[in-house]
């Protein structure tokens, strides 16, 4: 059974203090969510994804979201762009990205600041690069929309910034088709074109999906180490706990399309409060040949079949009836740890995932 992380041994920090300019005045956060609503709009009737979710990021700021598969992670990222298909209804009291009000920008003005002040790293390198253009044009052709770099500057940044995020010839991968990479060179080139117009808020879906552990692990390190090099503000989604404990400041844990835990990493990690988190940690692997893989019994709620109250209740083993019939809210534990739990049941002993890219939530 693993132990649990120290607090500093997750990522660089447990938490990043608020964030104060030279003259000691506060400075606005990166990333700031109140309220945000996502509803799809499908032949037999309007459905939520989203509920009522809240995220504050200050600048160099890490987060994970994480959670099963259909838990609203990556519609809630998409959201933050307004990159959500059409049959989507967006709704939030609040939506700034990178000192922008998103809700209120028209179509040209929100399509100027994805890529250069917000950028975003998609789920399948494979798929997101386009296959019949070579690596150079990727990369070079939002600088030159957004930077106004002539072609020739835009190349040489292009291979400073191959080198930058660990391509060892930078050259020749610029000249190269996505097919002719390997996976893990092929998530670096994604890496590079997010950077390219250097952002001040990165988004990252998954990025470490369909690679091996090892590839895993050097991927992460290298989007810590540019998030504090850069001081970018970085939400990344996940089904991986081990990135979790190796990359986030905080972690917030999604379930059914709203929040039920939030807080650093280390304390969420160490003394969870929700059972639907613990329930997580607990199935992690371990490298305890004796000790039994432990499972979430049931299944997540389809998006036609939300219960009412908690959405977890039918899967939890410490439901009383009030978990039936009212939602609980997000209260504070102390420490910036939240968690919606009516009964907020004692912490049964489970140890949090070591930082390694085994830990699987799903």
């Amino acid at each position: 059974m693993t132990t649990a992380p120290l607090a500093g041994e997750v990522g660089h920090a447990t938490t990043v203090p608020h964030a104060r300019s030279k003259a000691g005045t506060s400075v606005a956060p990166g990333l700031r969510v109140r309220d945000l609503r996502v509803s799809f709009a499908l032949e037999d009737g309007t459905y939520p994804v989203v509920s009522g979710v809240d995220l504050t990021l200050q600048p160099g700021e890490r987060m994970a979201l994480v959670g099963e598969s259909g838990s609203g992670k990556t519609v809630t990222i998409l959201s933050l762009l307004r990159l959500l298909p059409g049959m989507a209804r967006l709704e939030a009291r609040e939506l700034h990205v990178a000192g922008h009000d998103v809700l209120t920008l028209d179509d040209r003005r929100l399509d100027g600041i994805r890529g250069k002040d917000v950028a975003m790293i998609f789920q399948d390198p494979m798929s997101s690069l386009n296959p019949v253009l070579r690596v150079e044009r990727q990369i070079t052709a939002p600088m030159r929309r957004h930077l106004g770099l002539s072609a020739k500057d835009a190349r040489e940044q292009a291979a400073a910034l191959l080198g930058r995020v660990g391509i060892p010839d930078p050259a020749r991968c610029l000249r190269a088709y996505p097919h002719e990479l390997s996976g893990g060179m092929r998530q670096r080139v994604m890496i590079a074109i997010a950077l390219a117009c250097r952002p001040r808020v990165l988004l990252a879906d998954e990025p470490t999906t369909a690679l091996d552990v090892t590839i895993q692990a050097q991927i992460i390190r290298l989007l810590t180490e540019l998030c504090d090099d850069l001081g970018l503000v970085c939400l990344l989604v996940t089904h991986d706990l081990g990135v979790v404990a190796r990359f986030a400041h905080r972690v917030a844990v999604m379930y059914a399309g709203r929040v039920v835990e939030e807080g650093p990493v280390g304390d969420v990690f160490a003394t969870p409060r929700h059972p639907y988190t613990r329930a997580l940690l607990a199935s992690v692997p371990t490298t305890d040949r004796r000790a039994s893989l432990k499972q979430i019994d049931g299944a997540p709620p389809g998006l036609r079949a939300r219960p009412s109250g908690c959405p977890f209740h039918p899967r939890c083993p410490d439901a009383v009836d009030i978990c039936r019939v009212a939602t609980p809210a997000l209260a504070d534990h102390g420490f910036q740890h939240l968690a919606a739990c009516h009964v907020t049941a004692p912490n049964d002993g489970v140890s949090p995932p070591s930082p390694s890219a085994e830990g699987r939530a799903s």
